[in-house]
């Protein structure tokens, strides 16, 4: 993922990066120039004022280069890295979707991206600040050799220290990210969950407490432990180097020619390298925290391709769809065991409606998504017009189908079918659908979302007609339609939709209507059985 952000980025990083090297290269120059204007004499310090002069404005200019510079890249990168994980996600396939979980998806698009791009606006203070404190470590270098030696030994010392607190804060850091991403489905369950949490006081008072409150305690706990050993491992390093001060002027330096002039410069070093030294040991803990949160974007986005594959055109009508011998297993949490659905061998073609039934937990809507191309089958064969289904065909297969599912989303725009007359086709679809005094489609969208659930199933149902796909799915759209609009459905939309020589699927508890069908497919226990004789159902049977 860091290499992804670099690649997009590199020119701008890397004249950023020029800039903040430059400016950390000044700011040494002038601690030299003021080390030489104080031993100097009054002709010298004369030519000494116009370099100090020269190199003060190339620091103001370098530094203001680099802070925009750097400023437009974490921007920048942040954009790409929300790109970069939103493509990754709608590549991936729907099992392994199902399997993160919303709440690790929202956590790497809104926080953990942040932190990344956070580090890329503070390395201009970690180059500027590791140029200044290596080129005082030089300069002292130049200066004494022995109580650079020494100083080295101190910086050793206080980095060991930092080491061990760097280990121990980067587990809290770690556990706080791993307890975000439950953080951020609780966020969630605020809003899904209103209405059950106003009617169950001891419930609402239970999430916001324990659940809720616990976990935002974890977060903050763990987050300050890490920080805190940071800060305290950041003390203990100024206190070495205040210390080393102390030894080098009352204890290292000797009386003898050039005293003076070593501890002028060594005092001038250190007082100026501890704002610099400062700001780099409080900035690496920003680095480490950007790492936790690349280690977990990585984490979710591993092996997921960047794009779906589309290399395969999708096709706009079929002739005949088959599923040979297709099963699919997953965990059944009413059974708390293994459920295999299939194995299902089934036909479908256009005009032909066919009714879908089952108990709850049968295996309805995981036959549907099997169909549809979202699950691929672990064992069988999907056929489309003599053509077997391969992987690289399946975001194509997939293109035949719209489907409304019970737990459907409507996005603000028709992304779906996107032309020229699609306001007046909606406008149309609304009203037919009695709607129209509710909301209306302007400019490719609709104008309003706040509607019951069965008035936006029905917009579902718009969504779906305008698409103007092969072959059509319904799962339980009925469920939530009073009488009416349920023998709207039935007796006016389905007969329209196959004379359309769609195929429909219709995944239905309502019987009364199931002799409106052309079959009648029965699931029981994630196998097909044999449905009702048709005189009694008006129906084919099918199996």
């Amino acid at each position: 993922m860091l290499r992804y952000l670099i690649r997009r980025s590199r020119w701008l990083m890397l004249a950023a990066m020029a800039a903040s090297i430059m400016a950390g290269f000044c700011g040494v120059l002038l601690i030299v120039q003021i080390n030489a204007a104080l031993t100097a004499d009054a002709d010298t310090r004369a030519s000494i004022a116009w370099t100090f002069a020269l190199v003060a404005v190339g620091l103001l200019c370098s530094r203001m280069a680099s802070a925009v510079l750097f400023e437009r890249l974490g921007q920048t990168c942040l954009a790409h890295l929300r790109q970069f994980i939103a493509r990754r996600v709608v590549a991936a396939d729907l099992r392994r979707l199902e399997q993160l979980g919303g709440p690790r998806v929202q956590s790497a698009l809104s926080e953990h991206s942040t932190n990344v791009a956070q580090f890329f606006v503070s390395l201009p203070v970690i180059l500027t600040n590791s140029v200044v404190v290596v080129g005082c470590l030089v300069y002292m270098a130049w200066l004494s050799w022995p109580i650079f030696l020494a100083a080295m030994a101190v910086l050793g010392l206080g980095s060991l220290g930092y080491h061990f607190a760097h280990l121990r804060a980067i587990r809290y850091l770690d556990g706080a990210s791993r307890e975000q991403d439950r953080l951020f489905g609780y966020f969630r369950s605020l809003t899904e969950g209103a209405k059950e949490l106003r009617l169950h006081r001891r419930k609402r008072e239970a999430f916001t407490t324990d659940v809720l409150g616990g976990s935002i305690d974890t977060v903050r706990s763990l987050r300050t432990r890490g920080m805190s050993l940071f800060v305290m491992s950041n003390s203990w390093g100024q206190f070495l180097i205040y210390a080393f001060i102390g030894l080098v002027m009352f204890v290292l330096v000797a009386d003898g020619a050039g005293t003076n002039r070593v501890m002028t410069g060594f005092a001038l070093v250190f007082v100026y390298m501890m704002t610099p030294l400062e700001g780099l040991l409080m900035n690496v803990p920003r680095a480490n925290l950007a790492k936790v949160s690349a280690a977990s974007i990585d984490a979710l986005t591993s092996g997921i391709p960047a794009t779906a594959n589309a290399a395969t055109p999708p096709a706009e009508r079929f002739e005949c769809l088959t599923l040979k011998g297709v099963r699919h297993r997953y965990y059944h949490e009413q059974s708390d065991d293994v459920f295999e659905l299939g194995p299902l061998d089934l036909e479908f073609r256009p005009g032909e409606i066919t009714f879908l039934v089952g108990g709850n937990g049968s295996g309805k809507t995981t036959l549907a998504k099997l169909l549809v191309g979202l699950y691929p089958p672990e064992a069988g064969e999907i056929w489309l017009d003599g053509e077997r289904i391969e992987a690289h065909d399946r975001d194509a297969y997939r293109q035949l189908f719209s489907v409304v599912f019970s737990d459907f989303h409507l996005f603000e725009r028709l992304l779906e079918a996107p032309r020229a007359e699609l306001d007046a086709e909606g406008n149309r679809l609304l009203a037919k659908l009695h709607l129209q005094h509710k909301v209306q489609v302007k400019e490719g969208a609709f104008t309003t979302q706040a509607l019951s659930q069965g008035q936006r199933k029905r917009l579902a149902l718009v969504v779906a007609y305008l698409e103007d796909r092969p072959f059509l799915v319904f799962d339980e759209w009925a469920a939530d339609q009073d009488p009416v609009f349920k023998d709207v459905f039935y007796r006016e939309v389905l007969p329209e939709l196959k004379r359309m020589g769609k195929a429909v699927l219709v995944i239905s508890h309502d019987d009364r209507y199931f002799h409106l069908g052309d079959r009648l497919l029965r699931l029981e226990s994630g196998q097909l059985r044999v449905a009702e004789p048709a005189s009694a159902t008006g129906a084919e049977v099918a199996s």
